[in-house]
């Protein structure tokens, strides 16, 4: 089951849910990966919206190696997407947006319970 409050989002292959989060171990892994100093800098490159296949799958094996599984970027790879290409991109993009705007894409803000309004005097 996936836990949107921990960053957690889902890899959809061949119709099951592969759970997915960067955890700061994650994280690191990618600052390496990318060649960048901090965590800042990690962000500012995926802002760019420039992503390779090469950075999809980075992306994609380290959220599944965060969420507990042992996958290697080139199984990754070679994995059956839901959507084919488009449903890895949207993956990789709902992974990162999870974990550097706290997860609260309008999406899952919807689905969110609010506290009530204050009442107006």
């Amino acid at each position: 089951m996936i836990n949107c409050h921990r960053g957690e989002t889902a890899l959809m292959v061949d119709g099951e849910a592969l759970p997915m989060r960067l955890t700061l171990g994650a994280l690191a892994e990618l600052e390496q990966a990318f060649s960048v100093d901090s965590l800042p800098e990690l962000g500012e490159r995926f802002a760019g919206g420039k992503l390779s296949a090469r950075d999809v799958t980075r992306i994609l094996a380290a959220g599944l190696r965060g969420a507990g599984s042992s996958v290697s970027a080139d199984q990754v790879a070679s994995l059956s997407f839901d959507g084919g290409l488009n449903g890895a991109i949207r993956a990789a993009i709902a992974l990162l947006d999870a974990t550097f705007s706290g997860g609260d894409t309008p999406a899952e803000a919807d689905d969110q319970p609010r506290p009530p309004a204050p009442p107006v005097r």
